[in-house]
């Protein structure tokens, strides 16, 4: 037979590392594990971490919160604008209407203002040709007058003399006396 080398392997086979002679691979990492999920643990590692997820949830919470108010405030804004664009519109609207209603009127004025003051010239004019028609006749006659008064005396002293204006005086004042 022959002598063992010292060595308690059988040809072909593989023994598993082992730690200690006790353990081995699979079971130290097994140990390794527990001990960094007890370190963890022990160092309250989990705490914090959720402490940091809960302060971020925070943090999201309180942006989408202020979001929302800001979205709020924001359709208030729109909405108030809206309505104060109607109410300029239909104070534009009003403005318009008031104009056309101003302008209707004032041309209303105009036209009776212009009829009126067509008719007062009108009453001026007839006035003016009334007083030159009557200081035309008005020197017509004057001119007739004189005319008449000249045609007489040259008539009267043609036809009267001194003989004849004594007997027509002395009837002047016989015909008084009776």
């Amino acid at each position: 037979m022959s002598e063992p080398t010292g060595h308690s392997e059988v040809p072909g086979e593989h023994s598993a590392p082992s730690a200690f002679g006790l353990l081995e691979a699979p079971a130290v990492v097994a140990l390794a594990m527990v001990i960094v999920i007890f370190l963890l643990i022990w160092k309250k590692v989990p705490a914090a971490i959720g402490k940091s997820l809960d302060t971020k949830i925070a943090a999201i919470r309180a942006h989408l919160d202020e979001a929302e108010a800001l979205r709020r405030d924001a359709e208030a804004l729109k909405a108030e604008y809206e309505a104060k664009a109607r109410a300029a519109d239909a104070d534009a609207a009003a403005l318009v209407e008031r104009a056309h209603g101003e302008a209707a009127a004032i041309i209303a004025k105009a036209g009776t203002d212009a009829e009126a003051l067509v008719e007062r010239r009108s009453k001026m004019a007839k006035t003016k040709i009334a007083a030159a028609e009557r200081a035309v006749i008005d020197e017509l006659r004057a001119t007739a007058a004189t005319a008449a008064t000249a045609a007489a005396a040259r008539l009267i002293g043609e036809r009267n003399d001194a003989a004849s204006d004594a007997r027509l005086v002395d009837q002047a004042i016989t015909g008084l006396g009776r």
